[in-house]
């Protein structure tokens, strides 16, 4: 029981986030764009949908418990490049900008630690 429930609660944000991204990719574009010089993406509106189509997948996988070591894995995949590029923290301003992506950087580390803990789990 607490394995599935655990599973829910770390599926929520992929669910909901990945639906946000999906439906109203919005200023997430001009991110992927700016990313886009050093990776090289055709076309940053579709790899944010696309980004967005995987966590809710993903999300809906793990909460359902169907194949979840295959949904942590598919997640994982998409947190990581949406961590780096969605939160530079780094290359921030000003302060409260800085501080802001920084704590969503350090949430997504801990959310990429949940989905270890699924792939990882026997």
């Amino acid at each position: 029981m607490v394995k599935l429930v655990s599973q829910i609660l770390l599926a929520g944000i992929f669910v909901k986030g990945g639906a946000d991204a999906f439906m109203q990719p919005g200023g997430r574009v001009k991110q992927v764009a700016e990313a886009q010089l050093t990776v090289g993406l055709p076309n940053p509106r579709t790899a944010v949908e696309l980004n967005g189509l995987a966590m809710m997948v993903g999300g809906t996988m793990l909460a359902l418990d169907i194949a979840p070591r295959l949904a942590a894995a598919g997640l994982l995949c998409s947190l990581v490049p949406t961590t780096i590029v969605g939160h530079a923290f780094w290359k921030a301003q000003d302060e409260a900008t800085r501080h802001a992506q920084q704590t969503q950087f350090l949430k997504n580390l801990g959310l990429l630690g949940g989905l270890l803990l699924v792939l990882t789990r026997k």
